[in-house]
């Protein structure tokens, strides 16, 4: 089975009934959010082998359907529902599973079903997918400066204005696509209030979703720092684990997500405070931290890529110094350091500290992207300072 996790309106519905559409497969999209689709399933748990039964005799030719079934996490039981289905008809059917919320979030109910599935993972919109013509340059991960070296070789006609777009929006398809300010508030709008009413109420314990509300408003200041729990506790006036429950619950219906302190020592790495991030950058009207949080959903988009080709084991990870000094982004490959990235509105000077660091760990390179346009400088030490629209595109 193929699943297919990602933030709510990020497309996922919407790329699996295209594609069975493709395939000619469209009658076998079941939507496990809907009445007619539970109410079938309660009458007859079988359903599914008897649609198949029912097509017409040419339709029985293939020799396996592909069938996608969106938002079956929400069902009780729903590991145990969907073992049972791809168990009975596996020789028959080819599944696609979508969902806004994390699909392992019930790891400890209900049958296993590891060895059955693969997990991908479907973000908004990032540059390279708006300029790309393949995605064959992303396809394989040479040495880290050959790679870097790759992506800065040739200029992209249209990325400058792509991002502009992108970057002032967000990558959500529906916004970035209409483009207009007003329509874009009134999906924000729209957008919290379904996933605090609608998603954290089916799929969490928590009863108090106005603290969650509040939250939301407090976060936007606290991108792009280390992130205090005990300070947001105080000022919700609610305890550290709420809070904490508050932060994981957001996390879980991929409203934000968390990149750690990379730390040779595991113990230290799960002591330090974390950074979060928005998938909607829009939310953050400081541009040096919206440009911060773009670049992190643009780097979380392209290792999550990697990670679920089976390329490697990739990590969205920062650096901090005791002194307070930091290295916004390291790209972790199999455990191992492979590129340090820093996020700039502008140009400037590459700190004293980003050289020690580079020699720590195993001299590797490091990227200044910064927001200014027309900047490509490569520097000693293998450092580059190279703008993000010519970096991230296709």
């Amino acid at each position: 089975m193929r699943f297919i996790a990602g933030p709510r309106q990020s497309g996922k519905t919407t790329l699996a009934k295209m594609f069975l559409r493709e395939v000619g497969d469209e009658a076998f999209y079941y939507n496990w959010d809907t009445h007619p689709v539970i109410e079938k399933f309660r009458e007859n748990p079988a359903f599914l082998k008897e649609d198949l039964f029912t097509l017409p005799k040419d339709e029985k030719k293939k020799l396996k359907h592909w069938v996608c079934f969106d938002e079956i996490h929400k069902m009780p039981q729903w590991k145990n529902i969907l073992k049972g289905q791809f168990d009975t008809l596996e020789d028959q059917i080819q599944f696609i599973i979508t969902g806004s919320a994390r699909l392992d979030m019930f790891r400890r109910s209900g049958d296993s079903l590891a060895g059955r599935y693969f997990m991908f993972r479907l973000l908004p919109f990032n540059l390279f997918e708006l300029t790309r013509f393949s995605s064959d340059i992303l396809s394989f991960l040479p040495d880290p400066v050959q790679f870097i070296e790759s992506r800065v070789s040739s200029v992209r006609k249209k990325s400058k204005s792509v991002f502009k777009n992108l970057f002032d929006l967000n990558g959500f398809p529906e916004p970035f696509l209409n483009g207009e300010e007003k329509f874009i508030t009134l999906w924000r709008r729209n957008y919290e209030d379904r996933l605090v009413r609608g998603d954290l109420r089916d799929l969490t314990r928590i009863e108090e979703l106005e603290n969650i509300s509040r939250l939301i408003q407090l976060l936007p200041g606290r991108i792009a720092s280390p992130l205090s729990v005990n300070s947001l506790a105080e000022d919700l006036s609610k305890s550290f684990d709420a809070v904490s429950n508050y932060l994981r619950a957001l996390k879980l219906c991929f409203f934000l997500f968390e990149v750690p302190v990379y730390s040779k020592k595991i113990s230290r790495s799960i002591k330090k405070e974390k950074k979060i991030y928005f998938y909607d950058w829009s939310l953050i009207t400081d541009l040096g931290s919206r440009f911060e949080n773009y670049i992190a959903c643009e780097l979380l988009s392209w290792l999550s890529f990697w990670h679920d080709s089976g390329l490697g084991d990739f990590e969205l990870k920062y650096l901090r110094t005791r002194d307070g000094r930091e290295i916004d982004f390291v790209l972790v490959k199999d455990a191992v350091p492979w590129l340090l990235i820093e996020a700039k509105m502008k140009t400037e000077p590459v700190g004293v500290h980003v050289f020690h660091y580079q020699k720590l760990l195993g001299d590797i390179p490091f990227i200044q992207l910064v927001c200014e346009e027309n900047i490509l400088k490569v520097c000693e030490n293998k450092q580059f300072i190279i703008s993000a629209s010519r970096f991230l595109s296709a």
